[in-house]
């Protein structure tokens, strides 16, 4: 299958770009600019264009049979300045369905897009919280194009755990630089709450899966692990060796803001995949273990 991959060159992106290339998918990436020289995507055919911008065009998506959608930005993502509303109506609420609809009229049979487990698990969140809105906005905007000529598929994913070799992964580098003892400055302790935990790796199983067999139309809520923040915090500072021991503390952490926790501080946002979904897609659960040390790897641990 001739596939693209929106957001090809970040972590996610990149790592959907390696795995369906293993299969002996043709892969190209679509960014905004190419992939840092030095990273495994850096050798792949890349179009250039911003999809929020309204760049790309059906001459640019008519090769391809799949499109993966790995672009959409989240609540890290916002610039200081910002107009919340109108950065969440260009970038999910309008922008997803827009591409969307632009695959279509270019004659792409298949499109997966990656979205966010919130609005699936904790409905009641979309009309108190603007991003989880635009979450589902977008997932239900895309997926309502859905017809016989065309496959819409939504991946609805948790908290990812992975990095790609030569992408930055500031947050990883500084939970490291903790656990191995350079922070002194951060205080061992976790926010109180937690969420559901999956590995890139089984996030990119479950692409390849989506893409081959997915439904039409359907909105797939994936994961793994149910962790406590505390506890993932602690795989990290096991995983180098610290014998620390970390407390949960209901009080803002400077590498977890409340900000970044979209039900609350204190939350447990936990969950099972559907059985029957996960089996189809095809991916591996019991892979955040593996994930950390592969971070750690990653960023020089």
């Amino acid at each position: 299958m001739k596939i693209l991959i929106v957001g090809g060159t970040g972590m996610i992106g990149g790592h959907a770009a390696m795995y369906l290339r293993s299969l002996g998918h043709d892969v190209t990436l679509a960014a905004r600019k190419p992939a840092p020289e030095g990273t495994p995507m850096a050798d792949m055919p890349t179009i250039l264009g911003d999809y929020s911008q309204g760049t790309f065009t059906e001459r640019d998506l008519e090769p391809f049979d799949g499109i993966v959608f790995a672009a959409g930005q989240d609540i890290r993502h916002i610039p200081k300045g910002t107009d919340e509303g109108a950065f969440w109506r260009t970038m999910q609420i309008e922008g997803v369905p827009s591409f969307a609809r632009l695959a279509k009229s270019a004659g792409v049979g298949r499109f997966v897009q990656l979205g966010s487990y919130y609005h699936q698990v904790m409905p009641h969140l979309i009309d108190k919280v603007p991003y989880v809105r635009a979450r589902a906005l977008a997932d239900q905007g895309a997926r309502a194009l859905a017809d016989a000529s065309f496959s819409p598929v939504t991946l609805n994913p948790p908290s990812i755990v992975g990095a790609v070799p030569g992408v930055p992964a500031r947050r990883y580098e500084t939970l490291v630089a903790w656990a191995k003892g350079l922070r002194p400055d951060i205080a061992d302790y976790a926010p109180a709450g937690g969420t559901n935990y999956m590995s890139v790796r089984s996030l990119a199983q479950a692409i390849a899966g989506a893409l081959e067999r997915g439904e039409a139309g359907k909105a797939y809520l994936i994961g793994d692990a149910n962790l406590s923040f505390r506890d993932f915090f602690q795989k990290i500072f096991d995983a180098v060796g610290s014998p620390r021991r970390l407390v949960e503390l209901d009080r803002e952490h400077p590498l977890l803001p409340d900000a970044f926790i979209v039900p609350g501080r204190g939350v447990r946002l936990a969950y099972e995949p559907d059985t029957a979904g996960t089996a189809l897609l095809g991916y591996r659960r019991g892979e955040v273990d593996r994930a950390v040390a592969d971070v750690i790897a990653a960023v020089g641990g």
